[in-house]
Parts: C-alpha cells; sequence; structure tokens
C-alpha cells in the first residue's frame, strides 16, 4: 500500500487525539494507493478499555461509499496505546472476516508527538501474520 504523508499524518493524528483510547478507521484504496482516510468512532471508548470496536451497519454503509466512488477497503486502521504495534489475538480473530485487507497499527504508548508514533502494516491470513511495508510519499 501507497499512502501519502498528508493522508498518513491524518491517522497518526487521529491516533494521538484519541489516545489513551484506542482510535480505529479504514482507508479507502484505488490502485494501491490510499485515497482516503475514513476516522470511525471506537465505541468501546474510554482508557480503561483496550480495543477497538465498531458500529456495524455504519462501516457497512462506508463501505458502500467507498466503492461507489470507485475505491475499495485497503486497509483497517487501529492504535495500540499499551502495547507494541503488532496485532493481538483479537486483531488476528477480527481480521479473519476481511481476508486480503492491510492491518495498519499505530503504536502510541509512550508517545510525546508524531515523531514518536510507530506505524506498521500487516497482512493476516488465519494464524500466519505478515508485515508488509508501508509506502509513504
Amino acid at each position: 500500500m501507497r499512502i501519502s504523508t498528508d493522508l498518513l499524518a491524518q491517522v497518526v493524528d487521529h491516533a494521538l487525539r484519541d489516545a489513551p483510547a484506542e482510535c480505529c478507521g479504514v482507508l479507502a484504496l484505488r490502485d494501491g494507493e490510499a485515497v482516503a482516510v475514513h476516522e470511525l468512532e471506537n465505541v468501546r471508548q474510554g482508557p480503561k478499555k483496550l480495543g477497538f470496536e465498531v458500529d456495524g451497519p455504519k462501516l457497512a454503509r462506508l463501505l458502500d461509499e467507498i466503492e461507489d466512488a470507485g475505491g475499495e477497503l485497503g486497509a483497517i486502521y487501529h492504535s495500540h496505546t499499551v502495547s507494541a504495534p503488532y496485532p493481538s489475538q483479537t486483531d488476528v480473530n477480527f481480521a479473519a472476516g476481511w481476508p486480503g485487507v492491510e492491518w495498519l497499527i499505530l503504536g502510541t504508548k509512550g508517545a510525546a508527538g508524531p515523531e514518536d508514533v510507530e506505524v506498521r502494516s500487516y497482512l493476516i491470513d488465519g494464524a500466519t501474520v505478515t508485515e508488509v511495508p508501508v509506502s509513504v510519499g
């Protein structure tokens, strides 16, 4: 996946803004390049509630809008606020319903600003987690 510096900055800002709760959202792609960031509300908000959960009907409507605009779901993003940006077992379980979709995870633990956020992306196929490069620019 390729993502512009500006779009990645939007995702990082979202992660920092929602901390200490996890943020979540999706990236719309066209021809392998991110074309839009869609922030979603984490309905499991709160500093003591780790993880993320989205409103299913809202997500379904958003995915229809992305496809109607000629794009596709390319990545699901969320932040890890107390652990490394590596898929948790919960992430792996959730990914089973989204084959071929990248998982962009932002590590915000101890981040004082955008430069401190660690960004990693993965493809998750069953129990197999493979890190994939994020091409920025």
